[in-house]
């Protein structure tokens, strides 16, 4: 089952060179809009044909998905997408090495998960592998400095780290304690999210007629596709399955292999060199991962079978 789970995030991973490379097509706004809009009525429609009467909510539960796709889908993309623009893939993907700091918070606050003494000292391990890779400044970011130490676009995606987790949270409230499946939750988040990723594209990115440049319309549109297939379709509601036998802060966990995975194919996509750097923070970092795995094993918040 774990080997599963870490499939997911190699597979996930690859969402930060290849959006890197839409991003040459289209601006961050339109791309994240365009994606989550077909996401969300590729799953909607999925839903309407064969299981039409999941898609009945109550006002709670609209509630709750409005949530979702306004930290999960809208605030999350749109930060990393900006982001990803003036960083490399690898360190994107690496920023998200922060989840589990943010899951286990989270976690603690909605579902009272005890931070013992060994779990604790794997996140600070974790912690301790994260900061090298933060203060490494990468791709255009020094235009764009925050203070001496991060730049904005660090900072963006950190804020996307924060809302992806807290958005994740949201999900596993939503399928686990309300009868809503991981399908009808991310459908109609994608959709919400999408449509006010959109507005916000009409109102400060250039639209002539969209603002996608002429001869670039076609790699657009097939590359949404492509992503929207993949990401949002396959990834997006293989983490909402997997968040009912694991917890959030395990699963965030299990993504700090991603960086590896996308430093290989922004190596392959972009000629991005991979840093040893990375490889070496993620091997600390993956020890930390050892140690609240086998902390929440005990604490019995993960399940071993299927």
């Amino acid at each position: 089952m774990v080997t599963l789970v870490a499939l997911l995030f190699a597979v996930w991973s690859t969402v930060f060179p290849f959006g890197k490379l839409m991003l040459g097509y289209s601006p961050p706004l339109f791309l994240t809009g365009s994606r989550m809009l077909l996401g969300g009525i590729l799953i909607l429609g999925y839903l309407l044909l064969f299981r039409a009467k999941s898609l009945k909510l109550s006002r709670q539960e609209w509630l709750s998905i409005g949530l979702l796709a306004l930290f999960s889908i809208y605030l999350t993309n749109v930060l990393e997408f900006w982001g990803l623009q003036y960083l490399s893939a690898g360190k994107t993907s690496f920023i998200y090495s922060l989840s589990p700091f943010f899951a286990a918070f989270f976690s603690y606050l909605h579902f009272n998960e005890k931070i013992n003494l060994q779990k604790g000292i794997g996140l600070i391990i974790g912690l301790l592998g994260c900061l090298p890779m933060l203060l490494l400044q990468t791709g255009s970011e020094e235009t764009h400095l925050a203070t001496h130490f991060f730049s904005w676009p660090t900072l963006a995606v950190m804020g996307a780290a924060l809302f992806s987790v807290y958005g994740w949270v949201l999900l596993r409230l939503i399928v686990k304690d309300k009868a809503i499946s991981p399908l009808v939750a991310n459908g109609n988040s994608m959709l919400l999210g999408g449509i006010l990723a959109l507005a916000h594209s009409f109102f400060v990115e250039s639209w002539n007629p969209i603002p996608v440049a002429a001869g670039n319309q076609t790699p657009f549109f097939t590359g949404v596709v492509a992503m929207t297939l993949l990401y949002n379709v396959l990834c997006y509601n293989a983490y909402g399955w997997m968040l009912r036998r694991f917890t959030a802060t395990f699963l965030s966990f299990i993504g700090l292999l991603s960086p590896i995975f996308a430093s290989l194919v922004g190596w392959i996509l972009l000629g991005e060199t991979p840093s040893l750097q990375i490889f070496l923070s993620s091997a600390i970092v993956c020890f930390g991962l050892w140690i609240v795995y086998r902390a929440e094993l005990k604490q019995g918040y993960i399940q071993t079978g299927l």
